[in-house]
């Protein structure tokens, strides 16, 4: 196996010092144009490889930048990572990707991995369970490394974030349903510790006030973002004396479970059963029974995570500039709740 070529190698071709070779490698201004071309042009011929430990220990600055999201397996997550590469890689930074699988300790011990790896940045997507993570949040802080929130999110002085109307998506969910003539719409909730989730709820809540629907608490219930859940959670509402006319579910994996379990039971849809999940899954637009859903733009999420930290990284003047930004949800109407359109 051959050895790796150093800069001694190319200082020995050239007949320069190694010093000389390691401040044109560095473009430093002391050397002149041509010697630089001329060290580049042998390291390239000789395939030298420079340390990127080394040059981060020397610049303080590493080029890669860590992203923590609870998974990747969903298409929300994975745009949401497409967008903040798009970006990020003609600005020369590479992507770290850390998952949390909804475990707080997992998600503490991601970031310090990430911090001791002196990563230029991190982006995150917090857990279900991020109820102690304060004290690793401010180490963060603590050692200048930018801290930007995408989806959900801490409200914590001096920390970005980028997340979508939660409150307006729950709020145009139902109000379409009501304009289909549902009036006992039922929520299948995420966990109301995070906001998203809270906002989602009471998004839902007002739209039912604003038109003269009665909330009734025994048609709210906590769903995990999985099909089981939405399986089992349908089931336990269609028991009730007055069952559910219509679901709005916060997750578009607990939406399909309920339309499986409205199916099981003979119930028609959207005839005398309305639908609405959350998120725009690509299986929600390709199913025989199309399901409406509200999009949260996790494309553009990405890519303006990735800008408000490049901002950053260039505003040397303010480098702990706080930026909220939220954006539009969007309802696509499909079969699953199209009452109006049969």
């Amino acid at each position: 196996m051959s050895e790796k070529t150093t800069i001694y190698d190319i200082a020995k071709e050239l007949n320069i010092s190694a010093a000389t070779v390691s401040r044109a490698l560095n473009n430093n201004p002391k050397i002149s144009e041509s010697t630089i071309k001329l060290v580049m042009d042998t390291a390239a011929k000789m395939n030298y490889k420079q340390n990127r430990l080394a040059l981060a220990l020397r610049s303080g600055k590493s080029g890669n930048i860590g992203v923590i999201v609870p998974r990747i397996n969903t298409n929300f997550f994975g745009s949401v990572i497409r967008g903040i590469e798009e970006e990020l890689h003609p600005n020369k930074y590479n992507v770290i990707i850390c998952q949390t699988h909804e475990d707080e300790s997992r998600e503490i011990e991601n970031i310090n991995t990430l911090l001791d790896t002196q990563v230029d940045g991190i982006m995150i997507s917090i857990t279900n369970e991020s109820k102690k993570n304060e004290k690793i949040i401010h180490r963060v802080l603590e050692k200048n490394v930018p801290l930007i929130f995408f989806d959900r999110k801490k409200n914590i002085d001096g920390v970005s974030s980028i997340t979508i109307d939660d409150f307006k998506a729950g709020y145009i969910a139902t109000k379409h349903l009501i304009d289909q003539g549902c009036k006992k719409i039922a929520h299948l909730c995420g966990d109301q510790s995070l906001e998203i989730y809270e906002n989602r709820f009471k998004g839902y809540q007002k739209a039912l006030l604003d038109n003269g629907i009665t909330f009734d608490e025994t048609y709210v219930i906590q769903s995990k973002s999985n099909i089981e859940e939405g399986i089992s959670v349908t089931n336990k509402l269609l028991q009730l004396k007055t069952p559910p006319d219509a679901i709005f579910s916060a997750s578009d994996f607990a939406a399909l479970g309920a339309i499986q379990e409205l199916k099981a039971q003979g119930i028609q849809i959207p005839e005398d059963f309305c639908v609405v999940g959350f998120g725009n899954e690509p299986f929600t637009k390709f199913m025989e029974l199309s399901i409406s859903t509200i999009d949260q733009s996790p494309l553009e999420m990405g890519k303006m995570t990735a800008k408000v930290f490049l901002e950053q990284m260039n505003n040397t003047e303010d480098f702990k500039m706080e930026k909220k930004i939220v954006l539009n949800p969007i309802l696509h109407i499909r079969k699953s709740s199209s009452r109006n359109n049969i």
